[in-house]
């Protein structure tokens, strides 16, 4: 290198260093409403579906708390043309006079000020969902227009905000002698870039449950966006969190153990609890959990006193009362609660939620409330109905029983693996690479399109695994059952973590699992048996991304030496009208499996990773995946009826 080279190198370093400074007017404050637009997912969780759906949530549970407080009856929640939403309550309606601190109304302050809210004096509300104070502004800085009526003082206000930002000043549009809030909103679509199409059975399952726990709200929702099929549900259940349990188990066709649902409740100061529980004939365990109304899906304090507090009672009752011989195990937490149906509610002053949005309790003094409660409460209850705590003490027992057959089945089977030497299953084609952050397996449906999925994989990254006959419905089955069965523990062995209590993520052998099953009726039941056992047996891996549904094509089409595929009949129509220029008639092939694919398509269309499409499986999709099994599968008539009647319109490519 000449030295004047040299020399120039070392001069654009140095301009580089000098000019790249790092000082106070490099620090950037984002300032009111602004920081929620550069980072909504840290405020709404994501800016995909779910954090859309937040938005309603969000302004729903103000209403709510007006509910909690005494004051609201009624909510509605409409969905308009343009996917327009609007929330209006009988409340006491936002506060719209002057705000000291702020020099501006209440209800401006409330929605243009983060952390400004009527939940952190102790006055305005007792008990809260939203203690954050961020949720109306939040609403208000992620859409596109948003505005807000007060009912109050005789008087109706009116305000109008664009991305946040004030348009119009607040001001009196009417007369009234009711009062309440009356939200209108649009999701902006430079934030929700997905979609900003609501979903309505999601809307409907989180407005269900918020009538369930607070009995006797009443909460309509409308959606108005098809003129010709207008919706409407109005939920109002007097009996509460009972009526909740029910419903639960009537919807999922499970029969009660004992035909009483166990309701328990307790106040403690400004603090209170109350639990529903229900034993049915299923094998798995609902619990739902919340507090001030919002669901903790990651449970929390709370849940945690349920569960020791369930554990501790039927140990003990079973001790006391020789229902456990002297020489047997304690019962264990899975054995007490399977085939269990609860619903947890509490509610208190000052909920601490990990997160804005709040998947997680974090009062340390609630888990001791209900753990009493439960104690208390469900001893009193086993000792006053002896046959029902009996009837109830025996699916525990069976429950543990099936739990040591299963323990004995895999020791059983780890000693034939190391007797044939091979640990992994016979059908697996496994790949060269054993790191499992770089490494992918393939669940195929049959040996025809495993053998296909094997020449077009790339052998380095890519395992095949085909599965083959009828897969064990795992609603219907207990553990020992499930351990045993000769298609699911190919499975199980494949990705190497176990399940039940020896499930350990950190032994997966491949961090993308991918579902790649037949486009049809056949290939739709196999996936959702699948998704069905990883959320039962194995949702850590869900829950961290792990599990993918391969996107086969549905037609190939051919003009000439062009070739295309299409992954629905609006892409088939997109394609064609692209190559009608060419002159002629396309060939067009609809694939009915992946059998029908030789490897080389199979490799291009659904598993190069530069070209496939794989849809990642979250927990609400499995969720959904599983009450749809249940309806389809279950033994109850009507819930399949309805779900056939709902989804008849949509039946397009109907092979007869």
């Amino acid at each position: 290198m000449s030295e004047q080279i040299k020399n120039q190198i070392e001069e654009e370093v140095m301009d580089t260093v000098v000019t790249e400074t790092y000082d106070a007017s490099a620090i950037q404050v984002l300032e009111g409403l602004e920081a929620v637009r550069k980072r909504p997912g840290m405020y709404i969780g994501s800016t995909g579906p779910k954090g859309l759906h937040h938005l309603v949530y969000e302004i729903v549970d103000n209403s709510i708390d007006e509910a909690l407080a005494g004051y609201c009856t009624h909510i509605e929640v409409e969905i308009l043309p343009g996917d327009i939403i609007t929330v209006r309550d009988n409340g006491r309606g936002i506060p719209v006079g002057i705000n000291e601190q702020q020099g501006l109304p209440a209800v401006t302050v409330v929605l243009t000020v983060l952390h400004a809210g009527g939940k952190f004096g102790g006055s305005g509300y007792k008990v809260s969902g939203g203690l954050h104070g961020v949720g109306s502004s939040v609403v208000n800085a992620l859409s596109e227009w948003f505005e807000v009526e007060v009912s109050q003082n005789g008087h109706v206000h009116h305000q109008r905000f664009e991305r946040g930002n004030i348009v119009t000043d607040l001001k009196v549009i009417g007369d009234t002698e009711e009062t309440g809030t009356f939200i209108k909103f649009k999701a902006d679509p430079e934030i929700f870039t997905e979609t900003t199409v609501y979903e309505y059975e999601v809307l409907q399952r989180r407005l269900r449950e918020q009538a369930f726990l607070n009995a006797g709200l009443s909460i309509t929702l409308t959606d108005k966006r098809d003129p010709e099929n207008i919706i409407e549900e109005n939920f109002c259940y007097e009996g509460g969190i009972k009526s909740f349990v029910d419903y639960i188990n009537t919807s999922r066709g499970l029969t009660p153990v004992v035909d009483e649902i166990m309701h328990f409740t307790t106040v403690n100061g400004d603090r209170s609890a109350e639990v529903s529980i229900s034993y049915n004939d299923g094998y798995n365990e609902i619990i739902l959990s919340f507090a001030n109304g919002v669901r903790t899906i990651d449970g929390g304090t709370h849940e945690n006193g349920f569960k020791t507090a369930l554990t501790r009672v039927f140990n003990e009752y079973g001790r006391k009362f020789k229902l456990l011989k002297d020489n047997d195990k304690n019962l264990s937490g899975d054995d007490v609660r399977e085939g269990l149906t609860a619903v947890i509610s509490v509610k208190l002053t000052e909920a601490e939620f990990e997160g804005q949005t709040k998947g997680k309790l974090g009062n340390t003094e609630m888990q001791t409330i209900v753990s009493k409660m439960m104690y208390e409460k469900l001893m009193t209850y086993f000792e006053e109905n002896p046959q029902a705590a009996k009837a109830i003490f025996n699916k525990a027992l069976d429950a543990s029983r099936a739990r040591e057959a299963a323990r004995k089945a895999r020791d059983s089977a780890r000693r034939k693996s190391a007797l044939e030497g091979n640990s992994l299953p016979g059908k697996l084609a496994d790949c060269i690479d054993k790191n499992p952050e770089n490494t992918e397996i393939f669940i195929v449906e049959g040996d025809s399109a495993g053998g296909s999925a094997k020449e077009g994989r790339d052998n380095r990254i890519q395992a095949i695994l085909p599965l083959w006959g009828k897969m064990l419905n795992v609603e219907k089955a207990r553990i020992d059952k499930v351990i045993g069965n000769d298609k699911l523990t190919p499975v199980v062995t494949a990705l190497g973590t176990g399940i039940g209590e020896e499930f350990n993520i950190e032994k997966l052998r491949y961090h993308k699992i991918v579902i790649m099953t037949d486009a049809d009726v056949d290939g739709a039941h196999i996936r959702t048996l699948l998704l069905t056992f990883f959320f039962r047996y194995m949702r850590p891996l869900i829950e961290a991304g792990y599990v993918y549904i391969a996107q086969p094509p549905l037609y190939k089409i051919q003009q000439g030496k062009r070739v295309e595929y299409a992954y629905s009949d609006d892409e088939l129509e997109t394609k064609k009208a692209e190559m009608a220029h060419l002159g002629g008639k396309p060939s067009i092939q609809r694939y009915k499996g992946l059998g029908e694919m030789n490897a080389l398509q199979l490799k291009d269309t659904t598993m190069d990773p530069e070209k496939r499409t794989l849809l990642k499986v979250k927990l609400t999709d499995a969720e959904r995946a599983n009450q749809i099994f249940m309806d389809l599968m279950g033994e109850e008539v009507e819930p399949r009826r309805q779900f056939i009647e709902k989804n008849a319109v949509y039946v397009q490519n109907l092979d007869v």
